[in-house]
């Protein structure tokens, strides 16, 4: 049986009910206890309690570090575990994975309803995580969101229900496996790029993420730039389009080379520069369409690439960050291998 780790961060998994509302209670190890009389694991875990905090509380350099923290426990074990909220766990899930590229199994779980609940959906899905990360058919599949008996990967996984028990899902990619009474299951191996961060990386460059509604005008993209960012990804309609003045805002800040990305505010497909005025003007003066990533995900990856730039905007490979973020799009599966050839209808 391989050794395992146990890495809680906090989450509605570890939270009690007191009079000001859910907080942060139970440990690791009381988490293990509950989820080893699920199936009855009795695997070596080694557990460690990390954060203590529900994940809404969570910044970027603490998953920076938490990624330092899985890193670490690798070195000691098969595989590891981490029990983390369920508000942010689909961008902790992704920024492991630009940290840590192809790796042994890590996957991350939490629950819906607190340690505390009469009928606690927590001790199954960690249950189900250790299942999943002991076993062979975890085996090249680096990070993955392990909830209510699904395997899902990092790129491309969402929460889909505020409470509901099957809060997430992975809309254009589906899961990889399943866990439930009768085992581990395997469906599919994910395409994992290299890691894009090096170890050690402390903090990212400010990205915003500036969404489209009826009637929006450029004051949410000039707000953002005045506040520092150095790049921004776009909430667009439907398969990426933007109204008029954004779009006009977005092709100026891209010709002095600012970086914009195109997600839609679906939630599910990929994007396109299909409509003259709006996402054609973008992807024709630079934007990068990020194919079936989030705003959030988007986001990080954004954050990532300008993070390993130099000051005369390139990295260590001579790419600059359209190129690079489209490589890594491509190596991920989001977007073709020749995404940026893409017909425009």
């Amino acid at each position: 049986m391989p050794r395992l780790t146990l890495l809680a961060t906090g989450g509605t998994i570890a939270t009690r009910a007191t009079g000001a509302g859910r907080v942060v209670g139970a440990t690791g190890a009381e988490l293990l206890e509950r989820a080893r009389g699920v199936w009855g694991f009795d695997g070596e875990v080694d557990v460690l309690d990390v954060e203590g905090l529900v994940s809404s509380a969570l910044t970027v350099p603490a998953v920076l570090g938490l990624a330092g923290t899985v890193r670490q426990a690798l070195a000691a074990s098969d595989g590891v575990v981490v029990t983390h909220g369920t508000d942010t766990m689909e961008e902790t899930a992704f920024l492991l994975g630009l940290t840590l590229g192809p790796s042994a199994p890590v996957t991350l779980t939490g629950a819906q309803r607190p340690f505390d609940d009469a009928a606690p959906d927590g001790p199954r899905n960690l249950a189900a995580a250790l299942a999943w990360a002991a076993d062979p058919a975890a085996e090249g599949t680096g990070v993955t969101i392990t909830f209510a008996d699904v395997v899902l990967p990092a790129v491309g996984v969402h929460k889909t229900k505020t409470l509901g028990l099957e809060a997430f899902a992975a809309p254009t990619r589906g899961p990889i496996g399943h866990v439930d009474e009768t085992g581990v299951r395997r469906h599919a191996r994910p395409e994992i790029p290299g890691p894009l961060l090096p170890p050690g990386t402390a903090d990212l460059p400010r990205v915003a993420v500036v969404p489209q509604y009826l009637g929006v005008d450029a004051a949410d993209v000039e707000a953002a730039v005045r506040g520092g960012a150095r790049g921004l990804v776009v909430a667009g309609f439907g398969a990426g389009n933007t109204t008029p003045p954004v779009t006009a805002a977005l092709v100026r800040l891209l010709e002095r080379g600012l970086p914009v990305v195109v997600t839609s505010r679906t939630g599910s497909g990929a994007v396109a520069g299909l409509y003259a005025g709006g996402g054609a003007d973008l992807a024709a003066a630079g934007a990068v369409m990020a194919g079936d990533l989030s705003h959030w995900q988007a986001r990080l990856l954004l954050a990532a690439v300008l993070a390993t730039q130099d000051d005369d905007g390139r990295d260590r490979d001579g790419e600059d960050w359209a190129t690079r973020t489209r490589r890594w799009l491509a190596d991920a599966g989001a977007v073709p291998r020749r995404a940026e050839a893409a017909v425009r209808k």
